[in-house]
């Protein structure tokens, strides 16, 4: 059965959602720009969570959830070569964003 855990004991150190709209007609490039990135994540041990969003009611809209085990994990991912690769496809393809970093404090699991 599913327990929600409070306070910061066995839980990730890094938690991150990025909101983004991407340029009229563009979604199709950018989710092919994530693909990359979703592999990479697969590989990245620290990493555990990191899932892409649309969202329903604006086809421009997306926005990305993500765990990491803590400070080093959350490096690691922005310093690899999937993340370096696709950063310069996604700002020509994300028309605004924003960028939510803090810890967990809460999980239900």
């Amino acid at each position: 059965m599913p327990r929600v855990v409070l306070g910061g004991i066995g839980l990730p150190n890094v938690a991150l959602v990025a909101r983004f709209k991407v340029k009229h007609g563009k979604a199709d490039e950018l989710m092919a720009a994530f693909r990359p990135l979703l592999e990479q994540v697969q590989r990245e041990p620290g990493t555990l969570l990191y899932s892409l969003h649309r969202s329903k009611d604006d086809p421009d809209a997306f926005w990305t959830t993500e765990l990491y085990a803590d400070d080093d994990a959350f490096a690691a991912h922005a310093a690899s070569d999937a993340m370096a690769t696709a950063t310069p496809a996604l700002e020509e393809l994300i028309a605004e964003s924003d960028v939510l970093v803090g810890a967990p404090v809460a999980v239900r699991r």
